[in-house]
């Protein structure tokens, strides 16, 4: 996952170093009055978005299996965790129920 990101912000930077380059050689059009920086940063977003989408579809691709493979681990330790807590519930009831029974 820290991966993908890296790459992800690395073709961002790209995309955000090409744009200033060509805003201010006059190639791309400014923004409105002190906006040029935020101009230049949404720019870069819209250019690098589907430059993503498209370069690093089997980095994303693997990134989604690990999170996947966590998620599993953490409903499979989850569901341990119950149903040890079930039979432990179960064994202290059936100890109660056996000391009642002596006691009667």
């Amino acid at each position: 996952m820290l991966r993908y990101t890296l790459m992800r912000l690395g073709i961002f930077a790209g995309c955000l170093v090409v744009v200033w380059g060509l805003v201010y050689s006059g190639l791309a059009p400014r923004g409105l009055g002190d906006s040029n920086g935020l101009w230049i940063i949404l720019l870069a977003m819209l250019i690098s978005a589907p430059i993503s989408l498209v370069v690093l579809r089997k980095e994303r691709d693997r990134a989604s299996e690990g999170i996947v493979r966590r998620v599993d681990r953490a409903k499979a330790k989850l569901e341990a965790d119950r149903n040890q807590e079930d039979a432990a519930d179960d064994s202290a009831r059936a100890q109660q129920g056996q000391a009642q029974g002596q006691t009667s």
